[in-house]
């Protein structure tokens, strides 16, 4: 039998933690608007976070998630090797789905969520 400590550390576990910070950044960019068209895409060069739009443009959103700052803001964890990566894979999904010429935005949702604190968001438009 799980213990409330148990339970909660196996909530705050890296995969668990990722998983539930890209169903609340996915939550948070519908309650702005967007349509998520693609959760956790992935081809044989990589995966997409998310892809959603606005009705004007595309946008790629990485999303990243942590349960402390002992490495820094979440969001610090998107280095330019990352970025260009996600780059090449937005054009991979563009090209899978046979998507023309559209206007392209790249996206970080940084969530920190602290065992036993509410989660907090930060969205950054544009962020490479």
């Amino acid at each position: 039998m799980d213990t409330l400590a148990t339970a909660a550390a196996r909530a705050h576990a890296p995969h668990s933690l990722g998983r539930r910070g890209e169903e609340l950044a996915a939550s948070y960019l519908e309650d702005k608007g967007l349509v998520v068209l693609s959760r956790n895409w992935r081809c044989r060069d990589g995966e997409l976070d998310l892809v959603a739009t606005d009705g004007k443009q595309l946008v790629v959103c990485e999303v990243k998630t942590r349960a402390g700052l002992d490495y820094g803001e979440p969001a610090e964890a998107v280095d330019e090797t990352k970025a260009r990566r996600i780059r090449r894979l937005a054009n991979r999904w563009l090209s899978t789905y046979r998507v023309g010429w559209c206007e392209l935005r790249f996206d970080i949702v940084a969530v920190l969520w602290r065992p036993g604190d509410t989660p907090r968001v930060r969205h950054l438009k544009g962020a490479f």
